[in-house]
């Protein structure tokens, strides 16, 4: 009997069959059979329960891509999960899941630019309208239900500004109307906060982050309630999203040690963004460390932990200045993306914002997007606090 997810991670997907630890990798295109009957009781089996592992072509996916889809459902506590081939392929399959034309879905204004570049610019073609709430008054969010909501859709903590919601008051606002909502919960995964247990209809991690883990592969998942299953496996047969059997296998080996990283990713962020509270040239920190803020408070309300991503707010008249701090750090590579083993750092433009209405800087305020690796903390303190000096 096993009760941890820590012990559960460890277990899970043995094949003794083959005598391997790990799941071995099944690439397959076309799925044979001894005979035609068989290849119809196949069919018959899935039509009777499609949560089966009867399949009949590859797209449907391997034995690898089920062990890391049964793998996931279960730490979700999903009725069932989809995979897909980048973090953005979960997004996109869980909202035309739901919308059709002349709906309205209601967005975190912080949200991750390009889910923003979905549901406002490319969706408008389909009659389908976007409405941004502000993250820090979920009045804002109650005031823009209308009859046409179908799809709340939230983003925690926001992109780059790192705002945590109170998720239980959004979810009240949906269930008294009967709207669908739905969570990128990439920040926490469910090793820190299991979104459908919370009454989320749909839970949505980019695997490329730290379900990977090692900065070299995509995917992504998306956990759904038993209420949505018809709709999103409908939409999936549709558009035919899915992931390799050799990213599944890469994705399922991180996974071994998602606990251990994220414990570890904690660890160190608290002690750098400690560090960077104290610096004159920082004028807040995006990530819950002070105990007597809201953002704090709703953190500690839903997740065990937090993450290794956290965000900075640079205060300088001199923007280059900015930018040659973080070109003289040496530890910190600059790049998209994150999650895995590695520190990242970022200057996030108003480009990498998105088009937002509720976040407001000055010409003299910057945000830097960190991601905070394994390597050793005092290391990292060590080479941010040689490449400040360089702000003005």
């Amino acid at each position: 009997m096993v009760n941890s997810v820590k012990t559960f991670l460890k277990q899970v997907g043995k094949d003794y069959q083959n005598q391997s630890v790990n799941p071995p990798v099944v690439r397959a295109s076309t799925i044979i059979f001894k005979t035609l009957q068989d290849i119809k009781k196949t069919q018959s089996n899935y039509k009777k329960n499609p949560l089966s592992k009867n399949f009949d072509y590859g797209r449907k996916g391997t034995s690898t891509t089920f062990a890391l889809q049964e793998l996931l459902r279960k730490i979700e506590n999903a009725y069932q999960v989809y995979l897909t081939p980048t973090g953005f392929g979960a997004v996109f399959l869980g909202v035309i899941s739901v919308v059709r034309p002349g709906d309205e879905i209601i967005i975190t204004d912080s949200v991750y630019s390009p889910t923003r570049f979905l549901t406002e610019d490319y969706l408008k073609k389909f009659n389908i309208k976007a409405v941004f709430y502000d993250p820090k008054n979920l009045d804002d969010l109650k005031k823009k239900i209308t009859n046409k909501t179908k799809l709340i859709f939230v983003e925690n903590p926001g992109s780059n500004t790192f705002e945590f919601q109170d998720l239980k008051k959004i979810l009240s606002f949906a269930k008294n109307k009967n709207i669908y909502t739905a969570i990128d919960n990439t920040w926490g995964t469910p090793y820190l906060i299991k979104p459908l247990d919370l009454g989320f209809d749909m839970s949505i991690v980019s695997a490329t982050k730290y379900y990977s883990g090692h900065s070299d592969v995509m995917g992504g998942s998306l956990a759904i309630k038993k209420r949505l299953f018809k709709e999103v496996e409908l939409s999936q047969k549709a558009v035919g999203l899915r992931l390799s059997p050799d990213d599944a296998y890469l994705i399922m080996r991180g996974l071994r040690t998602l606990d251990i990283r994220l414990d570890k990713h904690q660890e160190n962020t608290i002690k750098v963004a400690n560090f960077l509270s104290k610096q004159k040239k920082v004028k807040e920190v995006f990530y819950p460390i002070k105990k007597n803020i809201k953002q704090y408070k709703m953190w500690k309300k839903y997740y065990s932990g937090s993450s290794g991503l956290m965000g900075v707010k640079i205060i300088s008249k001199n923007k280059n200045s900015v930018i040659k701090f973080l070109n003289k750090l040496k530890l910190f590579a600059h790049g998209y993306s994150w999650g895995g083993f590695e520190s990242l750092a970022l200057y996030q433009d108003k480009l990498a914002l998105g088009n937002r209405s509720y976040t407001k800087l000055s010409n003299n305020e910057h945000i830097i997007r960190l991601h905070i690796g394994l390597e050793d903390p005092n290391d990292l303190i060590a080479d941010i606090k040689q490449a400040i000096k360089s702000i003005r």
